[in-house]
């Protein structure tokens, strides 16, 4: 297995990332420290991440999701929801319904401005797209905290995302051990073109299965990452790929490709990988359905984005660029993660305003 000095690194820290997070807590319902890359300075710089104690002032927060169609975002807006509460803070979500929606988000951000809120949070569609709006806000005294999607050159006053083609290469890798020699014929099904994080989940994959002589790519098809379009995209290859013994994609490819799969009568022939994390994944890993997914802890990241909103508001110290380190999740690693920091409470209903006190 060819192992690259960015996955080197990811994996030499896994362990002590799944300790940190599972284990640091000091006291019932905090979640921090937490280990994460600092990467305001440009290069990745690994820390322990606190929150301020409490806001000094409940603050009106905007928060903006390219949709809610999975746990995923749900996760998210868990973390983003709890922080809310611990640090009275108000908040009110929005989602844009999917991320051909970017003229909806655009103009969600447009009413944050308009609407007095005193902070923007948004796990945005489209960093071409909401650049300038970006702008605008920053020029207007309005933080921008992006979180979850990648914003690589837009200006925010801070952001928080994964490196997607560091757990792209995770489960490339992952697969490529798996196999041990075994013949491979993938089609990629990464997510939403032009979205930034599907390209990303991609390349590293690619990376992954570079020069490995039993790993067959015969194709890459982009799509909205909800199961209905998903699924469609795997009826197709499945019809025009007859070899295809590997999916690999998107949380909701992975969930439309078993049922694709069972339909066709393939199930034990084609294995199914997930890039990320949602609820279904888990459930679909304990089955025995997929082989495994990366995670990069959205519960974490919607915590620490408004941690940030309100650092920003209060002129507290901020890192401008937080990474969170990634881990892989599969049958041999999954009860040494913290998964509080990975997905909502299964009986959690997703709650989009929070009043403070």
């Amino acid at each position: 297995m060819r192992m690259t000095s960015k996955h080197a690194l990811i994996a030499a820290t896994a362990l002590a990332t799944t300790i940190g997070i599972g284990g640091s807590a000091s006291a019932e319902g905090e979640w921090w420290p937490v280990k994460v890359y600092d990467a305001s300075s440009g290069e990745n710089v690994e820390v322990e991440y606190s929150p301020v104690e409490k806001a000094a002032a409940p603050h009106n927060i905007c928060v903006l999701f390219p949709h809610m169609k999975d746990s995923f975002w749900v996760a998210v807006a868990y973390g983003i929801v709890e922080e809310a509460e611990r640090q009275n803070v108000n908040m009110t979500l929005f989602e844009a319904g999917g991320y051909e929606n970017l003229p909806r988000q655009i103009s969600q951000f447009d009413d944050c401005m308009a609407g007095g809120y005193d902070a923007i949070v948004i796990g945005a569609i489209s960093e071409a797209g909401l650049a300038l709006k970006f702008e605008e806000a920053i020029a207007a005294g309005i933080p921008v905290i992006s979180t979850v999607n990648p914003v690589a050159d837009a200006e925010t006053t801070a952001k928080m995302f994964v490196e997607f083609d560091v757990m792209g290469e995770q489960t490339g890798s992952y697969l490529v051990e798996h196999l041990a020699g075994a013949e491979a014929n993938v089609v990629n099904f990464p997510g939403p073109a032009g979205s930034g994080w599907a390209e990303l989940f991609n390349d590293g994959f690619k990376r992954a299965i570079e020069g490995v002589d039993n790993v067959t790519l015969l194709d890459e098809k982009f799509g909205d990452s909800g199961v209905s379009v998903q699924l469609q995209l795997i009826q197709d290859a499945l019809q025009a790929y007859p070899e295809m013994n590997v999916i690999w994609g998107t949380a909701p490819t992975a969930e439309a490709g078993i049922a694709a799969v069972a339909e066709v009568g393939r199930e034990g022939e084609i294995m199914i990988m997930s890039s990320y994390e949602n609820q279904a994944m888990l459930d679909a890993l304990n089955r025995g359905d997929i082989l495994g997914f990366a995670t990069q802890y959205p519960v974490l990241e919607g915590r620490v984005a408004i941690d940030m909103a309100v650092r920003a508001l209060e002129g507290a110290p901020l890192m401008t660029f937080v990474k969170p380190i990634p881990d892989m999740i599969a049958a041999g690693t999954v009860d040494q993660i913290d998964m509080s920091q990975v997905l909502a409470p299964a009986d959690w209903t997703p709650v989009y305003s929070v009043t403070a006190e």
